[in-house]
């Protein structure tokens, strides 16, 4: 078959994507002292997304090299399962970050570690469920009219999946605007001890607020589109449509390991000893909470 362009776009995001994500699964990995729960969240992230990458890789070469109803639908459902647990891993970063500020006292306990651990157990399990679905049977292959936008998974499919998005994407909304609260809170009663509020407590309020509309506006502008073009969507339509709202979907994966993993000091410290060996930095590197963001 001739090579289709939104294909060829999809593979390089792809490629892009698991290049990326790689390196920071590398960096966790390697480094020790990379273990408390906040990079153990983020090496969640990382690693949903990397085999989102792999997932639109083999996806492309599956379908112009061997192509066979079998592997499409378990490719189908890997990336389902791949995209599912990033998603969810945005979601239990999220509330990583609420308990941080909410529990501070108490965030570094083993109950956190413990709740940290069955979050990402649980969301995991969900997304491998999720993935499972289409390659059990919950598929179109023979029966065209309950296609969805999205072949071979069916519209009811798509509508669970569409449905499970919009869900966490309200959770996160509320819990990134109880944060802001927290920050706006936190910064007045540091006025109030200090008699005023600094413009350096003002920038610092700003810029963190600031910084969590980015997060959630990239992951709303990125998801959003899709999801609702799943709903809304008829088969019958054009497949650019499709392919036009998928491929800012994927980007949300290859921006992640920016806004996640490096800004963070300690790991553009590791990526450069895991990358260069011989680096001695003169700087001293503070251990960051999730609450920084």
């Amino acid at each position: 078959a001739a090579l289709n362009p939104w294909d060829v776009m999809l593979c390089v995001s792809g490629t892009a994507i698991a290049c990326e994500n790689a390196l920071v699964v590398a960096i966790i990995c390697y480094s020790p002292a990379l273990r408390t729960p906040m990079f153990v969240l983020v090496g969640s992230l990382a690693t949903a997304d990397l085999l989102a990458g792999l997932g639109l890789i083999l996806n492309f070469v599956f379908q112009y090299v061997i192509r066979s109803e079998t592997v499409s639908l378990l490719t189908v459902g890997f990336l389902v399962a791949s995209f599912a647990a990033s998603v969810s891993s945005l979601l239990a970063i999220t509330v990583d970050r609420y308990l941080s500020l909410y529990n501070a006292l108490t965030y570094y306990s083993e109950r956190t570690v413990l709740c940290i651990h069955t979050m990402l157990a649980g969301a995991w399990g969900v997304s491998l469920c999720l993935g499972l679905l289409p390659v059990l049977g919950w598929n179109c292959l023979h029966d065209r009219a309950a296609c969805s936008v999205v072949r071979p998974l069916t519209k009811s499919n798509v509508t669970l999946l569409s449905s499970s998005f919009f869900l966490i994407f309200l959770i996160m909304l509320h819990l990134y605007i109880e944060i802001c609260k927290i920050v706006c809170r936190h910064a007045h009663q540091i006025a109030l001890q200090q008699h005023f509020l600094t413009a350096s407590h003002y920038v610092a309020t700003k810029k963190g607020v600031s910084t969590l509309a980015i997060i959630l506006g990239t992951f709303g502008a990125s998801w959003l589109p899709f999801a609702i073009y799943c709903v809304v969507g008829d088969p019958d339509y054009p497949s650019v449509y499709t392919y036009a709202t998928l491929l800012p979907a994927t980007y949300n994966s290859m921006i992640n390991p920016i806004i996640y993993a490096y800004r963070n000091q300690e790991i553009q410290r590791s990526m450069w000893v895991l990358l260069c060996g011989c680096f001695q930095s003169k700087v001293s590197f503070r251990s960051r909470s999730p609450s920084d963001v």
